[in-house]
């Protein structure tokens, strides 16, 4: 794509940063640990998958679905939109208009971007995982792959797979939480992310899960939700020391920020899901303070080996 294509850079970044501020306080604060380039990159990738995330489930920023919503509709229009963005073309929406701009001042393959589309085309066919293998391809696709454009966006070179990896890894953490504290918000929109072999294993019958007799049952996996996410993100950690040190701070912010949702759920048991999980911004303080400490410090030097974690396909760093 030719650098210096037709886009207002001024008001996609103004646009951008509104639309994280909106749609979350936790990467919201952690961006502004970045250096200003990257972190206007960051604003652009951002707004571009949170407004594709929305138009797929007729949202506004994570908000009420719509009711008669066609997902279907909503994916042809997110994949003719990424097109014309893709070839720096203006289509008059600034979301996908922020994918333009930042595709004229960043290399991220179009297969990483079909992998993050893909995510919203399985939430658009209300896709439920059967296994615990659907369920990392899953996160993969709705954030793992947000995770290897990310590292992109922070300088790491497309080819540096093992990084590449890890950044992924840091999705797949990010949603394994997200999944474990939105079980009650998800059925209430009739879906489900819980793999089926677990309800199986646990004896829950199919669409049963919130029922309160099976609560103890329930607690039980959003455990293992967050024992899962715990080895994702050591695993993110050790990849983050390969990153400049100001996009470093802002990832281990956010790790911990984020983190700490799983181990809220897990920490409230059978009470998980009586009040959203939340981290405080005291807590959000104290993490951005201890990753600031961690980069100050030398970085770890027993690696963390990834041994045992899913991994995605080697195709979708090719160009």
């Amino acid at each position: 794509m030719e650098a210096g294509a037709p886009y207002d850079a001024d008001a996609l970044h103004g646009f951008a940063y509104d639309s994280i501020a909106q749609g979350s306080k936790s990467f919201a604060l952690a961006s502004q640990l970045f250096e200003r380039t990257t972190r206007e990159r960051v604003w652009l990738l951002y707004a571009w998958c949170r407004a594709a995330d929305d138009l797929t489930d007729g949202q506004d920023h994570g908000g009420a679905m719509q009711s008669g919503h066609d997902a279907k509709a909503a994916l042809a229009r997110i994949r003719a939109l990424t097109d014309a963005a893709w070839r720096g073309e203006p289509t008059g929406e600034r979301a996908f208009d922020a994918l333009g701009l930042l595709l004229t001042e960043v290399e991220i393959p179009r297969a990483v971007i079909d992998d993050i589309i893909a995510g919203f085309e399985l939430d658009a066919d209300d896709w439920r995982p059967r296994s615990e293998a659907d369920l990392l391809r899953y996160c993969y696709h709705v954030a793992g792959a947000v995770g290897v454009a990310m590292a992109l966006v922070m300088g790491v070179a497309p080819d540096d797979e093992r990084t590449l990896d890890r950044a992924s890894d840091l999705g797949i953490a990010f949603q394994l939480s997200n999944i474990a504290r939105d079980v009650a918000e998800d059925a209430a929109a009739d879906r489900c992310y819980l793999p089926v072999d677990w309800l199986v294993e646990l004896d829950i019958p199919p669409g049963q899960h919130m029922h309160p007799a099976f609560r103890s049952r329930l607690s039980v996996m959003a455990r293992w939700l967050a024992e899962m996410a715990e080895e994702y993100e050591a695993s993110a950690r050790w990849g983050a020391r390969k990153l400049p040190p100001r996009s470093r701070w802002a990832v281990l912010a956010a790790t911990g920020i984020y983190g700490d949702i799983a181990r809220e759920v897990r920490r409230r048991g059978d009470h998980a899901w009586d009040h959203r999980a939340r981290t405080s911004a005291w807590q959000k303080l104290g993490w951005v303070a201890r990753a600031g400490w961690s980069v100050l410090r030398r970085p770890p030097q027993r690696r963390i080996s990834r041994e045992g974690l899913w991994t995605r396909a080697r195709e979708a760093v090719a160009e």
